[in-house]
């Protein structure tokens, strides 16, 4: 039996992959981070990042994993030695360990949709207060949490074509229905567009390096950069699909389901006259009394249809976080699919008890007192994603330009794209991973560990 699998097409390929970068990052934390720094401000910062920058190294991370057709560690390994293997086994642990908070959120979300379509969310009159009951109550949180990670384990473990492929093909187009939907919706409400404006006219006065640094963090998580998840997809795709066009597309994807997160979330918040600044909690505590607001059954309805919306991204994207470690497992350790998907659900789902706990549960992961005094949830958060990524995937581009070589990178995309060779777009990515990325993903890291633990605004 083939443990390792294949997708069977192109458009399997950029479902799954571009389901890997649409996620919880896209439609909760794109919009709050949005708001927090400006709004059209941020949407123009983390829309150039992406293009400029994540884009070459996405394409770079799909090359590594097809060259050499293994997980992100066999594949380091095997391009550069086994010095270089442990940059595999570090993205490894970073997709484990945010995917064992990111599991959480997701528990938060499915509860939500079950709470708001078939019990009484709708009529409560203080949503902070309520979110806040909510994310204390261990019993409903574990059992939410673990729903979710069974069925991300469900669809795993069925492998790469009748799991991954089959599952992508239907909640990538079913999240586009639902989201234009809404957006439908919220454009039709009064002061919506007060919200677009915010959301697309640009104050510039609002850059700040916080801006820049909280733009390519957002890009990096969203993508699913820097910690070998597609690396892993790319293992299982053949030499005959044109990487750039795929990589091309599924950037397109991602930053479109972003803009359409911020362009349904905005009209509905200014609607209700609410400050767009929530934060992490926004969709959770702002929302809910907007669809309270559109009565008894439409707001069952449009709100039972954006936390499901909210559970099929965050599908998508639990899905190719498990599949990164279960990858390591059949290829390097040799342990079939099925057991190791299941070992590894498991263990993730212990990693996450800490974060389920941060929420005011338990005050020792409630607050931190070696990070600020911060909770459990967002040390993961933080560490691991916003700190972990960008590194990963400066050492990433490190790697390919001083020990892989750009040159041979260039060969393997030329698979599928003859004229790739000696154009502009290969002049412009070579100089990109060899030059620019290291720098700029070097010095964005080295900020973000700088004010995630000390301050920024303390030292500068």
């Amino acid at each position: 039996m083939d443990q390792r699998g294949s997708f069977t097409s192109r458009i399997g390929f950029i479902l799954a992959a571009a389901g890997s970068a649409v996620g919880l990052g896209n439609i909760w934390k794109f919009p709050y981070e949005t708001g927090q720094n400006g709004g059209a401000a941020f949407l123009l910062i983390y829309l150039a990042l992406t293009f400029l920058f994540c884009y070459p190294v996405m394409v770079g991370e799909i090359s590594i994993g097809r060259r050499v057709g293994l997980d992100a560690y066999g594949s380091y390994n095997k391009l550069g030695g086994k010095k270089w293997g442990f940059l595999g086994l570090y993205g490894i642990l970073c997709g484990i360990m945010i995917l064992s908070f990111y599991n959480v959120v997701a528990g938060w979300a499915f509860g939500y949709f079950l709470e708001i379509s078939f019990s009484d969310l709708l009529t409560e009159e203080n949503y902070g207060a309520f979110f806040g009951r909510y994310v204390v109550d261990f019993w409903d949180n574990l059992i939410f949490s673990l729903c979710f990670m069974f069925i991300t384990a469900f669809i795993v473990v069925k492998g790469v074509q009748g799991g991954i492929e089959r599952a992508s093909k239907i909640m990538m187009p079913t999240l586009f229905v639902i989201l234009i939907a809404l957006i439908v919706y919220s454009l039709t409400l009064p002061n919506a567009m007060d919200g677009v404006r915010f959301y697309l006219l640009p104050d510039f006065s609002e850059i700040t390096l916080e801006t820049l640094y909280s733009g390519m963090g957002q890009a990096f998580f969203s993508l699913s950069l820097g910690m070998g998840a597609l690396i892993t997809y790319g293992s299982y795709v053949n030499k005959q699909q044109n990487i750039l066009k795929s990589a091309l597309t599924i950037t397109f994807l991602d930053i479109s389901v972003a803009f359409l997160a911020g362009l349904l979330i905005f009209p509905l918040v200014f609607s209700q006259g609410q400050s767009p600044e929530q934060g992490p909690a926004l969709v959770f505590v702002v929302l809910p009394g907007i669809f309270q607001a559109m009565g008894p059954v439409l707001g069952k309805v449009v709100g039972g249809g954006f936390f499901l919306l909210l559970c099929f991204a965050a599908l998508t994207s639990t899905i190719s976080l498990l599949e990164v470690p279960v990858a390591y497992m059949v290829d390097q350790k040799k342990v079939p699919r099925k057991i190791s998907v299941w070992i590894l659900a498991a263990l993730v789902f212990i990693l996450g008890i800490p974060s389920m706990l941060s929420q005011g549960a338990v005050d020792i992961f409630s607050s931190l007192s070696f990070y600020n005094d911060k909770s459990a949830l967002d040390f993961v958060s933080e560490v691991f994603s916003d700190i972990s990524l960008p590194l990963g995937g400066c050492l990433m581009t490190i790697f390919i330009s001083r020990r892989w070589n750009s040159k041979n990178m260039s060969e393997e995309i030329a698979n599928g794209n003859p004229r790739y060779k000696g154009s502009f777009i290969e002049s412009y990515i070579n100089f990109t991973i060899t030059y620019v990325c290291p720098v700029l993903l070097g010095l964005f890291s080295i900020l973000i560990i700088i004010d995630k633990f000390f301050g920024l605004d303390k030292i500068l």
